[in-house]
């Protein structure tokens, strides 16, 4: 019986239909959508991006789009994929390719009219289902459709193969199945990435954060990620890691007490509380800036945190280091003693907390009489001082008759 996607939203409207159009007047039944929509929609699963696979070459498709009034970005054009935007909306159109030639980072690829030869190139089986623009899918593997009823993950053909291709999927693999496996990871797979791991050392670092955090923002990660241990893969990565322990607390904490999930929160749940070692892991994967200070502020031991500290203890250690800065490190904490009873008032004190702002500015004691420079600032810091000590309940004039005093 043939498989058919009911309708969908991003199947039926305005610019897919403008998009799909435009292709097919160059060509009948010559494009297709492919990969993590069709997946998606089969699993259940929200779809995010939409991508077309087409027998035009990128040439004629550059072609087609600009006649019928769409935009083009040459986004991927040495691997035959342009990005064509209708009303808005992006939609990467990529023309059928094999590969000639890898190196486990990049291919070389030519173009191709053949769906079956297009497919043999991916990586995964669920990721090689095409559908027809009317809801037809297409299983050019003979493996897809059966993987989505089982929630599977299975590399397309020799795992050992599509991982010299593209060393990367290891960690692709490792991050499907924290998503979609129903199970433990395909067997023959798991074995093809722990032989290849040291393939890894090739692949860029913000290619691997980007896996990495992307796999640590699965609702229930800890199969895969045990899996991936297993395989030696972790500590490849990671040799700092001290273990799953702490994480598999965590994630169960999380679940129980409905806490979002939170990909940076986790991976510093890996590591121990060391801001040299955060510091250090944020240089080597080139987080950003604002992720690097995420990891090592919430490994500082910066403010004194405890389950009995009392409403104005926790606004003033908000306060001073900051809501997310605490909220890591609360999470972190009940990871690491398994108990997180002692810390859902603090949780809820910090998640309804606003930062006061200071009532009185240096323009105010400027006005009240005192000079710039050390003085001004010294003065700014004893009266910040005496308002967080009112608990933030002392106002504007009672803090400028404190210079007075």
């Amino acid at each position: 019986m043939t498989e058919r996607l009911a309708p969908q939203p991003w199947m039926i409207s305005a610019a897919a239909r403008r998009v799909m159009a435009a292709l097919e007047a160059e060509r009948p039944e010559s494009a297709r959508f492919v990969g993590g929509c069709v997946r998606n929609v089969l699993l259940g699963a929200p779809v995010a991006d939409i991508d077309i696979a087409t027998q035009l070459t990128p040439e004629v498709v550059g072609r087609a789009a600009r006649a019928a009034g769409l935009a083009v970005h040459p986004t991927g054009i040495e691997h035959g994929t342009l990005t064509l935007v209708a009303d808005g909306q992006p939609f990467e159109v990529t023309t059928l390719r094999r590969d000639v030639a890898t190196d486990g980072r990049r291919a070389t690829v030519t173009f191709t009219q053949d769906w079956a030869e297009d497919a043999r190139r991916r990586d995964f089986r669920i990721n090689a289902l095409y559908a027809a623009p009317d809801g037809e899918v297409f299983d050019p593997t003979g493996g897809g459709l059966d993987d989505v009823r089982a929630r599977r993950v299975v590399f397309v053909g020799d795992p050992e193969t599509r991982l010299r291709e593209d060393y990367l999927r290891i960690l692709r693999f490792f991050r499907f199945n924290a998503w979609y496996s129903a199970d433990a990871p395909d067997a023959a797979g798991l074995a093809a990435c722990a032989r290849l791991r040291d393939g890894l050392a090739g692949i860029s670092a913000e290619r691997i954060w980007a896996e990495t955090r992307r796999l640590l923002g699965a609702v229930r990660p800890m199969r895969a990620l045990r899996a991936m241990d297993g395989a030696g893969v972790l500590r490849r990565l990671f040799p700092e890691a001290e273990g799953l322990e702490r994480l598999e607390r965590l994630t169960a904490l999380e679940l129980v007490q409905g806490w979002p999930v939170d990909p940076m929160v986790r991976f510093a749940a890996l590591f121990a509380r060391d801001p040299e070692i955060m510091a250090g892991l944020a240089r080597r994967l080139r987080m950003s800036g604002a992720e690097r200070d995420r990891l090592v502020f919430a490994a500082r031991d910066q403010t004194d945190l405890s389950q009995a500290m009392s409403p104005r203890a926790i606004r003033r250690a908000l306060y001073l280091a900051g809501l997310q800065v605490v909220l890591d490190r609360v999470m972190l904490a009940t990871a690491d003693d398994d108990h997180a009873g002692g810390w859902e008032a603090w949780l809820r004190e910090a998640r309804d907390w606003s930062r006061p702002a200071m009532p009185v500015s240096g323009d105010d004691l400027m006005a009240a009489g005192l000079t710039g420079g050390p003085e001004m600032g010294a003065a700014l810091r004893r009266l910040e001082a005496a308002w967080i000590e009112s608990d933030f309940q002392l106002g504007r004039g009672a803090l400028l008759a404190l210079t007075r005093a």
